[in-house]
Order: C-alpha cells, then sequence, then structure tokens
C-alpha cells in the first residue's frame, strides 16, 4: 500500500479571541519551553541540586532563545539583492541588511522570522552569563540543557509544519507533502518532520546517556553528542530543502550549512575530549 501524496492546508491559527490570533506556532514554542524546563526539574532534583537554579534556568534561557532566534533570523538571512550595487572603501556591496538602517525594527516579532542557529548563540551568550551564578562550569550547564532543548525544537519543527514553511525540495516519496496553502501543486520533502524526527532521536540518545550511562560525570559529552546529533543531520537535511533566502542560490553551502559548520566541529571536539578523559 502508497501513500498518494499528503496534501497539507492546516489553518496556521489555532483559535481567536477577538483581535487577538493564537497561532499553532506559537502554542507549541510555549509547550517545548514548558517540556525543556521540565527536563531540568526531573535533572537537578537527581542531582540534588538547589531548585532556585530552574527558575533563574527558565528565566535566562527563555529570554536569551527568543532574542538569539531574533536576531539571528534578522542578522543571518534578511539580506536583499539592491537595486544599484554601492561602492564603499573600494568594496562593492550587492547585498544590504534594512535592520541596519531601521534596527528598532528588531522588536516586530510579529512580523516573524526566528532562526534556529540564532536561538543557540543566545543560549550559549544566557549560559555564558548564568555559570557567573551556578559556579558550575559553561559546559556543565549545557551538558544537561540540551536534554529539553532536543524535545523543545521538535515542537518547533511541529510549529513550522503548521505554519507550511521551511519545507523541502519535490519528491517522488509516497509521503511528500502538498503545501497547498503556499500555493504548491507538487509533493515536496516535509523535512520540518524530518528535522522534528532527528530532534527527538537525539533526545532519546542523549537521555538514555544521561540515565543508563552516567554520561554526565564525563563533562561535554552530552552535550557534543547532541551538538553533532542536531546540527551534523540539520547539515545534510540542507541539501533537500529549498534555500530560505535568494542570496543563497549561488552559493556551495547556504547559510544554514555555514552556521551549522562551527557547532559540528565543536561537537567533535568535545565528544573525543570527554572519551579521552578518564571517567570520575
Amino acid at each position: 500500500m502508497t501513500l498518494d501524496f499528503i496534501t497539507w492546508n492546516i489553518d496556521p491559527v489555532a483559535f481567536t479571541l477577538g483581535p487577538l490570533s493564537v497561532r499553532w506556532y506559537g502554542i507549541l514554542w510555549a509547550l517545548g519551553i514548558w517540556l525543556a524546563y521540565y527536563s531540568q526539574i526531573k535533572l537537578y532534583r537527581h542531582e540534588h541540586l538547589p531548585e532556585e537554579w530552574t527558575d533563574k534556568l527558565f528565566m535566562y534561557m527563555v529570554v536569551g532563545v527568543i532574542v538569539g532566534a531574533r536576531l539571528g533570523h534578522c542578522l543571518f538571512y534578511e539580506w536583499h539583492l539592491l537595486e544599484e550595487p554601492v561602492k564603499f572603501l573600494g568594496i562593492t556591496f550587492k547585498y544590504a541588511n534594512p535592520y541596519l538602517a531601521k534596527p528598532w525594527q528588531l522588536l516586530y516579532i510579529w512580523q516573524g522570522g526566528l532562526a534556529s542557529h540564532g536561538g543557540a548563540i543566545g543560549l550559549l551568550t544566557a549560559g555564558y552569563f548564568l555559570n557567573k551564578q551556578f559556579k558550575k562550569g559553561f559546559i556543565w550547564i549545557f551538558d544537561r540543557l540540551v536534554i529539553g532543548v532536543c524535545v523543545c525544537g521538535a515542537c518547533i519543527r511541529l510549529g513550522n509544519l503548521m505554519n507550511s514553511e521551511i519545507y523541502g525540495d519535490y519528491t517522488t516519496m509516497p509521503w511528500g507533502f502538498i503545501f497547498a496553502r503556499n500555493g504548491e501543486t507538487q509533493p515536496c520533502h516535509p523535512t520540518q518532520i524530518y528535522e522534528m524526527l532527528y530532534c527527538l532521536i537525539t533526545f532519546i540518545v542523549i537521555w538514555w546517556m544521561y540515565w543508563k550511562k552516567e554520561a554526565y560525570k564525563r563533562t561535554g559529552l552530552i552535550f557534543g553528542v547532541s551538538l553533532l546529533g542536531i546540527f551534523g543531520t540539520r547539515f545534510l537535511l540542507e541539501f533537500i530543502k529549498f534555500n530560505q533566502e535568494a542570496f543563497e542560490e549561488n552559493m556551495l553551502l547556504n547559510m544554514g550549512q555555514i552556521l551549522s559548520l562551527p557547532f559540528i566541529l565543536w561537537g567533535i571536539y568535545l565528544v573525543v575530549h570527554a572519551l579521552r578523559k578518564q571517567k570520575p
């Protein structure tokens, strides 16, 4: 039995309250953050850590991931071809970022635009400041935090599916999705589902590593594996995704792949370094 493709035409708005429209994307973001918070409570209780730490963690990480995701989208992806190239200091610029001229529009989060790589950088920045209070080590924080991040990432990718956005190239696979709301008439790779699955698989692996193998005792091992699981697969999936912006068309690697490379290399380093150290 084969599927005759899937026509996807879900309304991205879950419900309305007067003039306010509540979208599935926002609901799934909130659900992902709550699940990440709940996972940290469970881990911190297991290690007999102060309960107030989870509240501080929640505050820092919510601000870090949302601000980082917004800034990441605006600065990494919002580059547009100029009608006439501009020459400055002997360098010809063909593209410009509108937020450099109108920085206040960075606050227009309701217009959409959140980037996962920006969210990751925001989390890392928040973790740096949080460690000044915990004093347990920057990598120590993320060995535990990434378990919740993987669950949150899966929820966000499901939100992308509900928005009919960030999908893949055309496919003849029977599980292809026809994103009718976007005017598509051919089936495309539902890369939102692929990315949701690799987040969940990474979560299962590092959850097993934490509880069954006590991998948190090897500082950096869980964090390193998660970086490889998330950004390694993200790098590969970009080959079957439509580019998000026009400026990526002539690039050997698109922006998502370029931004993933440092995280992949960091993940390799952390895993190798952790395995070389004797387990406490």
